[in-house]
């Protein structure tokens, strides 16, 4: 029953969520709950969503996926009427995030612009993904299937998450996979995205630095100096017309 339980229910989740838009965006730290509320759409597509899952469990037919729908065209915010989200969620900017009917969110989570919680094929039953709580979904990330992310993972923006991501971790890449930042976890409930390791810049650093190793062991054994490296910059970096002129 859809009855004053449940809508004590549903404004003390409110509630949470625009703590939670206060805590973590810098530009809201100094705006109001109701200003909040009336100019955030990843918050009133949260608000809308509260009250159709509360109708969606109560056995109300039609409402909850209209409610979906008129949110949907609002703030450009998609999130099934079936969906589990735990408390203070926060949707950053918001426009574009698709979260599926069997999707799954912890407690205090954040998702950026443009994440998608989507499944991978038609099958039925569980099929999107299920997101533990203290996680970050970087903006444009697309995690796909009945996948699990671990506690307080960091996913990157624009990543492609089929596999489950291990909690505590920070995964980038197509398909993700994990890395890690300056050899710890970054801190904190946001991700510094600019400075993330790049795995294929690090796999040639490594691999110049095995063959200029390499070549010094050579000359060793050789008594020969290494010849010099070929500079391969663009012939405009290196001060030339590649027009010959």
């Amino acid at each position: 029953m859809f009855g004053l339980g449940t809508l004590t229910r549903v404004a003390k989740e409110i509630g949470r969520d625009l703590t939670a838009a206060q805590e973590r965006d810098p530009a809201a730290r100094t705006l109001g709950r109701t200003e909040i509320l009336l100019t955030y759409g990843g918050v009133q597509a949260l608000l809308t969503h509260r009250v159709a899952h509360a109708l969606s469990d109560a056995g109300v037919p039609l409402a909850p996926y209209a409610l979906a729908y008129a949110s949907k065209v609002a703030t450009g915010v998609e999130i099934h009427p079936a969906a589990r989200v735990g408390d203070s969620l926060f949707i950053d900017h918001g426009a574009g995030v698709v979260i599926g009917e069997t999707a799954e969110i912890g407690d205090n989570v954040t998702i950026y612009q443009g994440v998608t919680l989507g499944g991978t094929g038609f099958q039925r039953g569980k099929r999107h993904p299920t997101v533990d709580s203290d996680v970050v979904l970087g903006s444009g990330a697309k995690l796909l299937g009945p996948i699990h992310v671990g506690r307080g993972a960091k996913v990157g923006a624009n990543s492609v998450i089929i596999h489950d991501v291990p909690p505590n971790s920070t995964v980038v890449g197509n398909p993700g996979h994990p890395v890690r930042v300056e050899g710890r976890r970054p801190d904190g409930p946001d991700a510094d995205w600019a400075h993330l390791p790049d795995p294929v810049a690090d796999a040639i650093k490594a691999l110049s630095q095995r063959v200029a190793e390499l070549e010094r062991l050579l000359a060793e054994a050789t008594g020969r100096q290494p010849q010099p490296t070929a500079d391969v910059r663009p012939l405009r970096q290196r001060g030339q017309d590649p027009a010959g002129g």
